[in-house]
């Protein structure tokens, strides 16, 4: 996790967990001048609009006292939902046997993207099942991660 990503985190993550939710993770994106902050929050029970609104002054609150995005950024809170992003190896654990899109940070094989079924974790390695053949990919080279979701006929 780098520094930046990791002291919003760090500010972040006490305001979501005291409203009784898990910080499921954070996205910061530049687009130019505009750039966005979305964090997803997750809780047994579920999420609904009400509960990012509380989630979003809250956070709001702590981001202008502290600062720690230079310009101007919008913020935006939400569930992870279906397509749900990974960042940890404790979600890839949490979801072995689902599909997994992945991007790499360096090409692999002449390629950065990688889609298959999650077999599981080893150490700080993410297995993945793809047409019949098993790669190991260090989480520290995946730059994106995210849930395919599957619907049966």
């Amino acid at each position: 996790m780098a520094t930046k990503h990791a002291a919003l985190h760090a500010l972040i993550e006490p305001v979501v967990a005291a409203m009784g939710f898990e910080l499921w993770g954070i996205d910061h994106l530049s687009q130019g001048k505009q750039s966005r902050l979305v964090i997803y929050i997750e809780r047994d029970s579920g999420v609904n609009v009400e509960d990012c609104a509380d989630i979003s002054r809250q956070v709001s609150a702590i981001l202008d006292v502290e600062d720690p995005i230079p310009g101007e950024y919008r913020l935006e809170v939400s569930s992870p939902g279906m397509a749900r992003p990974l960042y940890t190896l404790d979600h890839f654990s949490r979801f072995q046997g689902h599909h997994v899109a992945l991007k790499l940070r360096a090409p692999f094989d002449g390629r950065r993207k990688f889609q298959g079924l999650l077999a599981g974790v080893e150490g700080d390695e993410i297995l993945l099942q793809i047409d019949g053949e098993e790669y190991c990919f260090p989480i520290e080279g995946i730059d994106s991660a995210h849930i395919v979701p599957q619907f049966d006929d």
